[in-house]
Parts: C-alpha cells; sequence; structure tokens
C-alpha cells in the first residue's frame, strides 16, 4: 500500500482543546494512517492512502468543525500560512490596545467612583465594547464548537464573560429581585472586561512567543535567493530561481549566497557553509567541488553547474526534514493529548458543581459567592499552557539543532538521545579525517603488470582505502574478471589464468600463502605506528605490500574526552588490523575498542550493548555502517551534504565533527528538562489553580480569587511555559 506523509497548515487553533479536536477528526477520515496536529507549529502531519482520500476531502472535514486546512500545491502555502499568522498578531495587538484603554476605566470607576452618577451606566457600555465588540471571537468560536458538540478554550472564556456580564445587566436594571431574596445585587462589569482584556494581551504575547519558536525555519527558508545569474548561450543573465533547470550553468560572485547544489566547473573561491553545518570556518571550492544551495561565497568567482535544483537540493531536505521533526510528538504528549481532550467539559463541570456547592452550604452568600467561584473557575483553567509545553520545546530545541548542524529526524529520537550511556564509532570517516593516503611500499618484485593488477582489483573496491592505493599506484588498472568482494577482508578478482588477492593479514592467511620473514617484520613495524597494512598477492606468493595512514581529525581527541566527561563510554569499532586500531584507539582516548570487525559483528556488538542494557548511540556513514546504525537506539550519521543518510539515521551530523555528537547529547538533556519544567508548571498551576477558584480556601482564611487576577494568571502561565521553552533558544553549544 503506497502511503503519502504531508505537512499541511492549520487555520482557527487557540487551545489544546482545538488542537485535540482537529487530530481526532483527522484520523477518524478513511484512508488516514496517522495524524497529528502540533499547537506551537500549527501544523498537521498527515500519513494517508491516496487512494482512499484526499487532502480536499481532509480539508472539507477540518472546516465541518469550524477551523481550515491549507492544502493547496504551491510554494506559497508555507508563506500564506505565516501572513495569516502576522495577519492575526497585528489584529490581536489593537484589540488588546483598545481592550486594556476601555477595561481600566471601568475597573477604577468600579473601585473607586461606583457612587458617581451614572456610573453603572458608563461601566456597562465600556464593558459591552470590549466583552462582545472586542472579544467576539470568543463567541463565534465558541458558537461554531457548540453546534458541532465541541468546546475549547474560547467556550471557558465566553461562558464566564457573557454570563458575568448579562447577571451584571440585570443586577443593574432589575435590583429588587435579589433583594427580595435577601441577596445583594453586584455588578460585574469591571471583573467580564478585565479578564477579556488580559485574556486578549496573554494571546498576543503568546502569539509573538510561538512565532520565535519558527526562528529557525524562517532562517533556512531565507537562505535560497530569488534571483539567479545563468550563463545562457556565452552571455550571463539573471532570472528567477524557479526556472533553474538541472545542468544550467550557475555564476557566483563574490559575497553571493548561492542558490541550488551543484559542482563547480570553473574559478575557485571559499565558501561560508556555517548555516547549514554550523561550522565557522570557510570551505576552499575548486573544479569539481560541491557547492549547496543556502551557502554563501566570499570573495572568489566562480561557475558551477546545478545538479539539484528546487526540492531537491540538500537545503529543502533539511528545511522539510526539520518541518517534520518540528511536527512530531514526544511520548510524553500523548498524556497530555488525553488531558487536553476532556478538559473543557471538566472544567465547566466543575465550575457547576461550585456553584451549586456554595448556595447550598452558605445560606448567607452562597449565591454570591458560588456564582464568583463558577465565574473564576472558568477563567482560570488553561488547557493551552498543557498544550503548548512539550511542542514549543520541541520545536525550538531541533530548530536549536538545525542551527548547530545537527538534523535530528522526530521527537523520539531528541528524547532518546539524552539516556545515551555509550556512543559507538566507526574508525575510517569518523575519528579519523577519511582520506587514508598511502606511505610506503615493498614490493617483492615490482613490475608494470602487477601494479596494474592491483590497481584493476582495488578500482573495483568500495573500500575507503582502496582508492588511497589506486592514487598512489598512478597506472591503468588491468581488465579483472570474477572480481568478489570478501567484506571486512579484501577483494580478489582474476587476470589471465591466475587469482590474485588484495587485503589485510587474514585475508591472505586464509588462502594458506606463505609471508617471508622479512615482509612480516615491515609489517609490524608498520603497524606500530598506527598505519594499515595492505597485502597483494597472488594464489602462490605476496607480491607486495603497502601502509596506509589516516590522520585523526583535530575535533576527535577533545570530542571524546567531553563524552566521556558526560559520563558516557566510548567504544571503537574498525575493520582493520589490530595494531593500528589500537594506536588509534590510544591517541584518542576511547575506552574500548574492536578490530577486524565486519559490518555484521559491528551490529552484533551494538545488539550485544544493548543486551545489557545499555543505550547505545551508533554513529558511522550510514552507508557501510547501516546494519549497526539500525541496531543502536540512536543511530548518528556522519557527513557533508549529499553523503549525509537523512533516510537512514535518527540524527545527521552535516559537519563530521564528533563534538555534534556531544552537543546533540546537551541538546537532548536540556531539551527534556526543559519539557519538565514546562509540563510540571502547565499542571500544578491548573491542579492549584481550579480548587483555589472554586473557594477551597475560603473555609480556611476567608480568600476567594478575584476573576480578574485569575484571568490574569491564566494569560500569563501559557506565556512562561513559551517563554521557558525559548531560553533553549540561548544554550551554550558546549554545556553539559
Amino acid at each position: 500500500m503506497k502511503t503519502i506523509k504531508k505537512n499541511f497548515p492549520v487555520i482557527g487553533m487557540s487551545c489544546a482543546g482545538c488542537s485535540a479536536r482537529v487530530e481526532k477528526t483527522l484520523n477518524k477520515q478513511p484512508g488516514i494512517i496517522n495524524a497529528s496536529v502540533n499547537l506551537a507549529a500549527a501544523i498537521a502531519t498527515v500519513e494517508y492512502n491516496p487512494d482512499e482520500c484526499t487532502p480536499e476531502d481532509l480539508k472539507a472535514a477540518i472546516q465541518k468543525i469550524g477551523f481550515d486546512l491549507l492544502v493547496e500545491e504551491k510554494k506559497e502555502v508555507q508563506k500564506e500560512a505565516e501572513e495569516v499568522r502576522i495577519y492575526h498578531y497585528k489584529v490581536l495587538k489593537v484589540k488588546t490596545a483598545i481592550a486594556i484603554a476601555l477595561s481600566v476605566p471601568v475597573s477604577v470607576i468600579a473601585m473607586f467612583f461606583h457612587d458617581m452618577p451614572y456610573a453603572l451606566y458608563i461601566m456597562a457600555v465600556l464593558s459591552a465594547i470590549v466583552v462582545f465588540g472586542l472579544g467576539n471571537g470568543f463567541f463565534v468560536n465558541a458558537w461554531k464548537l457548540l453546534v458541532k458538540g465541541g468546546a475549547n478554550m474560547d467556550t471557558l472564556v465566553a461562558l464566564s464573560t457573557g454570563i458575568s456580564f448579562l447577571f451584571s445587566m440585570f443586577n443593574m436594571f432589575f435590583p429588587e429581585y435579589l433583594l427580595r431574596h435577601g441577596i445583594t445585587p453586584h455588578v460585574y462589569f469591571e471583573a467580564a472586561s478585565m479578564i477579556v482584556a488580559f485574556i486578549l494581551l496573554g494571546r498576543t504575547l503568546e502569539d509573538r512567543a510561538k512565532g520565535n519558536t519558527a526562528d529557525a525555519i524562517k532562517k533556512l527558508m531565507g537562505l535560497q535567493p530569488k534571483k539567479v545569474t545563468v550563463m545562457r548561450n556565452g552571455t550571463e543573465m539573471e532570472t528567477d530561481i524557479e526556472l533553474l533547470m538541472v545542468g544550467d550553468t550557475v555564476v557566483v560572485k563574490p559575497g553571493e549566497r548561492i542558490a541550488v547544489d551543484g559542482a563547480v566547473v570553473f574559478g575557485s573561491s571559499y565558501v561560508d557553509e556555517s548555516m547549514l553545518s554550523g561550522e565557522p570556518v570557510a570551505v576552499l571550492k575548486e573544479k569539481g567541488s560541491k557547492v549547496f544551495a543556502g551557502t554563501i561565497n566570499q570573495k572568489g568567482s566562480f561557475r558551477f553547474v546545478a545538479e539539484k535544483v528546487g526540492r531537491e537540493t540538500v537545503l529543502a531536505q533539511i528545511i522539510r526534514m526539520v518541518q517534520d521533526a518540528q511536527g512530531s510528538k514526544a511520548p510524553v504528549q500523548k498524556l497530555v493529548d488525553k488531558v487536553a481532550g476532556i478538559f473543557v467539559p471538566v472544567i465547566i463541570s466543575i465550575a457547576l458543581l461550585s456553584f451549586v456547592l456554595w448556595v447550598v452550604f452558605d445560606a448567607e452568600s452562597g449565591f454570591t459567592h458560588g456564582f464568583l467561584a463558577a465565574v473564576t473557575v472558568l477563567v482560570v483553567a488553561c488547557p493551552c499552557a498543557l498544550g503548548l509545553a512539550t511542542p514549543t520545546a520541541i520545536m525550538v530545541g531541533i530548530g536549536k539543532g538545525a542551527e548547530m548542524g545537527i538534523l535530528i529526524k522526530d521527537a523520539d529520537s531528541l528524547e532518546i538521545a539524552r539516556k545515551v550511556d555509550t556512543v559507538v564509532l566507526d574508525k575510517t570517516g569518523t575519528i579519523t579525517e577519511g582520506k587514508p593516503v598511502v606511505t610506503d611500499w615493498q614490493w617483492v618484485n615490482e613490475t608494470e603488470e602487477a601494479k596494474r593488477i592491483l590497481c584493476g582489483l582495488e578500482k573495483h573496491s568500495e573500500h575507503p582505502l582502496a582508492m588511497a592505493v589506486v592514487q598512489s599506484v598512478g597506472v591503468d588498472p588491468a581488465e579483472i574478471t570474477g572480481f568478489e568482494s570478501i567484506t571486512g577482508q579484501g577483494v580478489k578478482g582474476i587476470y589471465g589464468d591466475m587469482m590474485y588477492i588484495a587485503g589485510n593479514r587474514h585475508l591472505i592467511s586464509s588462502f594458506g600463502i606463505a609471508i617471508p620473514l622479512s615482509m612480516e617484520e615491515k609489517a609490524l613495524s608498520l603497524a606500530a605506528q598506527g598505519k594499515t597494512v595492505i597485502w597483494f598477492a597472488d594464489k602462490e606468493k605476496v607480491l607486495c605490500l603497502c601502509a596506509i595512514t589516516d590522520r585523526m581529525k583535530e575535533s576527535s581527541a577533545a570530542a571524546i574526552s567531553r563524552l566521556k566527561k558526560m559520563g558516557i563510554k566510548v567504544v571503537m569499532l574498525t575493520g582493520d588490523a589490530d595494531a593500528p586500531a589500537c594506536y588509534m584507539a590510544g591517541l584518542s582516548g576511547v575506552d574500548e575498542y574492536k578490530s577486524e570487525v565486519t559490518p555484521q559483528q559491528k551490529a552484533e556488538f551494538v545488539r550485544g550493548l544493548r543486551s545489557q542494557g545499555r543505550i547505545v548511540a551508533m554513529a558511522g556513514d550510514g552507508i557501510n555502517d547501516s546494519a549497526a546504525l539500525a541496531e543502536a537506539d540512536l543511530s548518528i550519521a556522519m557527513g557533508k551534504g549529499s553523503d549525509i543518510a537523512m533516510d537512514v539515521a535518527k540524527v545527521t551530523v552535516i559537519s563530521s565533527n564528533l563534538e555534534k555528537i556531544a552537543d546533540t547529547i546537551s541538546l537532548s538533556r536540556h531539551t527534556v528538562r526543559t519539557i519538565r519544567q514546562n509540563l510540571f508548571w502547565a499542571f500544578i498551576y491548573n491542579i492549584i489553580g481550579v480548587p483555589v477558584a472554586a473557594g477551597a480556601l475560603y473555609p480556611i482564611n476567608g480568600f476567594l480569587l478575584n476573576p480578574m487576577i485569575a484571568s490574569a494568571a491564566m494569560a500569563m502561565s501559557s506565556v512562561s511555559v513559551v517563554t521557558n521553552s525559548l531560553r533553549l533558544k540561548r544554550i551554550n553549544d558546549k554545556r553539559k
């Protein structure tokens, strides 16, 4: 069954109840495999069977419950969603300013000038403008949901302010009714108007903060220029980037941003790739070098042939990956979603119950106190803080990772990373630079034909050491037949009627080939220097050996030391012989190493660690180490540009810098800590706030929470959760 996974912007959500309802509706549609809604990002991530439903079907279903889904297949859809958000924020700011300006006089009159002429009428008029004019959105949204059988935060606000205002109007025009029943006819115009003003203020601050959580995506999307200079018929001309095609020659001038992915064909320059890799040092680009969209050319100029354009560029892939990750849900969010789904009906029930209990147990002033308690319960409850606690932290954490050159696939991966206690590293290209060079040769009988045969054998091999041999031999390769790669040991093939072998000591011995003592001693001496020895033989005798070295990256030793200080065990696995592996292990400072291991043995080793109860992160190139990566709790692909295995690994480090592994774990620890803080305060706020609002403290100390104070506290609870998440943007990459 073919499925499609897409992100759709959602319009009209205001609280966790909204997102829960949208998510529930989407998951009920035929053909939906899975749908999740991120309140902070206002994004619905939907996996569906295109044979059973279409985006238009989903849009229609969401519109029926009072929201909207942007499903149009056009590049501007994200821009359109952002424009809607910005417009909504601007309108909200104006409404908030006017609401505060009108509500303050109502409160001042209620507190200090309630005896002045026409005081009640002035308060009623100003309050009506605030509640039903500036706060009309609460009533409209609540009604839309009510007719569809739903309720959300707007329902609570509409009930509390509407009841307060109408009750005040009744008491203003018919005070004798309550007086006959021995109840003082109070008015609550100031409470109704201030509740609206505070909630509008809270939502304005919340919208502003939520906009900041998507900064990473905005920065990434802003990296691609709108215009590009191309060579057409020998002439430079400017064109829209949408018109650029694979194969076009693009001209890059000093200071310009590179538009698409490609390979340099003329000229050279240094290019700043920091926005993609997180590495501050500019990289030399010359003929044959790969360049990537979003990076910035320095002082030189060059031309390159476009190889990937539009959605296929590395930058576009990164943007999609970060968007998907930011829209994903951490496991803890499932509990929060269940709470949010039943939150509003439960709060309405508590408000009614508190009113009834006050009336029953307080004969003298139970009606007044019960009314205030019911209104305050409706106001103080806040599902928004619960709904925003996890997704805002996830969005900021994954966005921060993208800025650091760390691409995290989903919220699960971000949560797992903090638990890692063992990191397994491949040697070649991970701890070392991955650019091996031949340093020594020893031939028994050096001939042109023998060199051509060795070159022909190694040319067929995919091992990184093989290319070093081919480049060092420097002759035309011979035509090899019957080529076979022996995993983790070497290669063999036939030239003429003779079989030839190139590989490690174990491979030579397995064919029963005797090794001269002088060459054995030479091999031991080279291995002691940390070099890898490659043997070349026919089926009868050794023909030569060569020594290859791969320098350790400058950052490796410091990165491994940092991981160990974080309490993490570091293990190196390599297919190399024991001597060079031991040398590199000592140089890098790993806790443990295994040499001469095949890819399958690497996977078995990782599986063994996990069976001991260890949480394992495996870092490799994502291709040769795919079996081991698949076995690990957290798979980390190390690589640059088009070499990164985005589809395989849970985390991709673009720069191949081992420091980024420690950064990933550190970022995970900070993000999960922030989620826990957010959830703690969100739950505690509601657990304490609702009973206090209902009047739980009144029998003890006579305290009854004022609805205005409750509305201010409710507004600030959501803002505090988002603001706490935004603190992640300021964490130092090197913090533990």
